[in-house]
């Protein structure tokens, strides 16, 4: 039950560094490949907001946990029940950043839902 539960906060934390991803780069605004590689540019700026700072910890946070996991269950089981990201982060972006999903795309988040439901049955 335990390793259970550090499987599953695994996309949790990654899904939280995803939300805050995006609200600092909504802050930030549209970027181009150019800004990325000027010195002084775009990822200076990054470095220094607390709220990036906060998203690469969970990031860091979030490999250390699957490494735990990794160490207690097979690739093959955990690994699937990463893709519970794809269905968290579209909900929550409906709930925080007022985004427009479509009804196929709700559709192909069911579809993910079900299959993971059904690799965590077959452990």
């Amino acid at each position: 039950m335990r390793t259970m539960m550090l499987a599953l906060s695994a996309p949790a934390i990654g899904t939280i560094g995803q939300l805050l991803l995006k609200h600092v780069m909504q802050r930030v605004g549209p970027i181009g490949v150019g800004q990325l590689s000027s010195s002084g540019g775009i990822l200076m700026r990054l470095a220094r907001d607390p709220l990036f700072l906060v998203a690469v910890v969970l990031y860091a946070l979030g490999f250390v946990v699957w490494l735990v996991v990794l160490s207690k269950l097979s690739l093959s089981y955990a690994y699937p029940l990463l893709a519970l990201s794809y269905c968290l982060v579209p909900v929550l972006s409906v709930y925080f950043f007022g985004e427009q999903v479509p009804l196929t795309r709700w559709i192909g988040i069911a579809i993910i839902c079900v299959g993971v439901g059904v690799v965590g049955l077959s452990n």
